[in-house]
């Protein structure tokens, strides 16, 4: 019988973990215990056990099963943490966790950085007013990067949000981005989920302006939806 070499054990007992969640996990609003929370999961992921209990995960930790419980809620609220249904050979249906939102945010960060640029805001601007844009939106927009320090890619933001309330015009994009400097969103993401809440208690069947129904509603799914 052969003897198992200590070595190979300790290298099947390895856990890959992607290293931007190491470097990058405070950009997702993650703390330290959250972090090792989540690393967690994907080591039971690579159990097999894709649906681990509070009292499972909070065993080999600091935290209490509540405490433990209660950050899986925060996660699942932060949109960085889903429940699915799994399907097994046998055809059996069951719930599994999927971490699939957090690195799906975590690896679209250069996504985001490509947009925060300035060449071509004020191309998009004009392609959305269907217009070249006046001098004095031109210093606007100067304004909003280098007094009021907002990047490009929340101002592009902050153009598409006009667009879906259909009030297309500058005094109204200064608004909403004063507004989201107000409450601290710096980000696109922070922007989006901002928008989201908004735009569910509005009415569904609210009527919106004639100008509005005419263009290509698709933008705003698009940005609602982060595929920009």
């Amino acid at each position: 019988m052969f003897e198992t070499n200590p070595l190979e054990e300790i290298l099947h007992d390895q856990l890959h973990i992607p290293g931007r969640l190491l470097t990058n996990y405070t950009k997702l609003g993650l703390n330290e215990t959250e972090l090792v929370l989540v690393l967690q999961l994907i080591y039971f992921f690579k159990e097999k056990n894709n649906f681990p209990t509070p009292a499972e995960l909070a065993e080999p930790l600091t935290i209490s099963e509540k405490h433990c419980s209660d950050i899986l809620m925060k996660l699942i609220q932060k949109d960085l943490l889903t429940i699915e249904p799994r399907e097994n050979e046998q055809g059996q249906i069951s719930e599994a966790y999927s971490v699939q939102p957090l690195l799906e945010k975590l690896y679209s960060e250069e996504k985001e950085q490509e947009e925060n640029t300035t060449g071509t805001i004020f191309i998009l601007f004009e392609q959305e007013f269907g217009r070249p844009i006046s001098p004095f939106e031109i210093e606007m927009i100067n304004t909003w990067l280098d007094e009021d320090k907002i990047s490009p890619a929340l101002i592009k933001a902050g153009l598409r949000e006009s667009v879906l309330m259909g009030k297309l015009n500058f005094k109204y994009i200064d608004r909403i981005l004063r507004e989201w400097k107000k409450k601290g969103i710096h980000s696109v993401e922070q922007a989006r989920n901002t928008s989201r809440k908004f735009h569910s208690h509005q009415q569904v069947n609210q009527q919106q302006p004639a100008q509005t129904a005419k263009r290509d509603t698709s933008i705003y799914y698009n940005w609602l939806e982060g595929e920009d």
